[in-house]
């Protein structure tokens, strides 16, 4: 439960306060990986954290994800409770085995008598020519996997909330942070708190299409819910909050209200999380119009004016919801959304 009053937090101080107050509550909590001890800290996540709680619980480790990702499975099954931050989801490539065959097995494997209370940050995300190796969002490769939870927070409150959850869990959770919102700021109350899991949030009301937008792309929903609105068209945007488990429930009961369904994601659309959802939508019953996006079919690019082609945003969302909502009707194009203020305060990956 909420006990303060909220203030207003970005989504990175938000993420540092969760880490440093489940540190001050449990000392098996400790947080390791690559420069987070580095006097920028994860682009701040972590900065401060080992100043406060030292060497024994804010490690830096060598470039070596295998290697630390089974130390840290080691460490959770003996009772810690470890943070791994990866700097890129990329990287998780390099542990797969680790996490697919290790940490999310183990609880059934021995029969439930032993966890793995793991946390593994990866950040995701475009801008600053991350290109084909640096960008890519990879969480529907993880909800495919029984034993792993996959949660996305697009703002401060959830990310400080579903972190705390997420440390608290006796099960290893995926956290997918996409750099272009660390940024945006929210209201974030003070005292410890959780965000349930397997929960969606109607983010804004509609009665014409439903939008869902996973990770940064439900801040491109919603500005693409402003661009319908000038054109008479009201969607309704939903933030899923978690990939796995996935809120099924909300997102049917919205799209069965407006008879369209459209799911952004940001990642490839093949076997993507918005093939799951709109499978899970449909196996309800009574399903409604279709559609998903996502990245184009080709590698991440490394230039902005590929990039424009490689992303969905705003204009492409709303172009591709009014041709469902209207099928007879001529296409439309509305005006180039301007960049958006946290996309332009994005300066670099360190």
């Amino acid at each position: 439960m909420i006990q303060t009053t909220a203030r207003t937090l970005t989504y990175v101080d938000a993420l540092n306060e969760a880490v440093a107050q489940e540190m001050d509550l449990d000392e098996n909590v400790f947080v390791i990986g690559l420069n987070v001890d580095d006097h920028k800290g994860i682009q701040g996540t972590t900065q401060g954290l080992f100043e406060k709680f030292g060497p024994d619980r804010v490690m830096d480790t060598p470039l070596s994800e295998d290697a630390v990702t089974g130390i840290c499975i080691g460490a959770a099954m003996a009772g810690m409770r470890p943070i791994h931050v990866h700097i890129r989801m990329d990287f998780l490539l390099l542990c797969m085995n680790q996490l697919i065959n290790m940490a999310a097995k183990a609880h059934y494997m021995y029969g439930g008598q032993t966890t793995v209370p793991l946390v593994v940050r990866s950040i995701i995300g475009k801008s600053w020519g991350q290109g084909a190796q640096h960008s890519q969002g990879l969480h529907s490769m993880f909800m495919h996997v029984p034993g792993l939870k996959v949660v996305a927070p697009t703002n401060a409150y959830d990310a400080k909330g579903l972190l705390i959850a997420a440390i608290r869990d006796n099960n290893p959770v995926i956290f997918v942070e996409h750099r272009l919102l660390y940024s945006t700021d929210a209201p974030v109350p003070e005292a410890p708190y959780t965000v349930e899991f397997g929960k969606a949030r109607v983010v804004c009301k509609g009665t014409d299409i439903t939008l869902v937008g996973i990770s940064y792309m439900l801040v491109e929903c919603l500005a693409a819910q402003r661009l319908l609105a000038d054109v008479g068209i009201s969607a309704e945007v939903i933030d899923p909050v978690t990939l796995w488990p996935l809120d099924v429930d909300t997102i049917t009961d919205s799209s069965a209200r407006t008879r369209n369904l459209l799911v952004v994601d940001n990642a490839w659309t093949v076997a993507g999380a918005g093939a799951e959802i709109i499978a899970a939508v449909c196996e309800r019953g009574n399903p409604p119009t279709v559609g998903r996006m996502g990245y184009a079919e080709t590698t991440c690019p490394t230039t902005p004016a590929l990039e424009k082609d490689f992303y969905p945003n705003a204009t492409t969302i709303a172009a591709r919801a009014f041709a469902m909502v209207r099928p007879g009707e001529p296409a439309w194009t509305p005006d180039a959304e301007p960049t958006l203020p946290h996309e332009a305060a994005f300066k670099g990956p360190f």
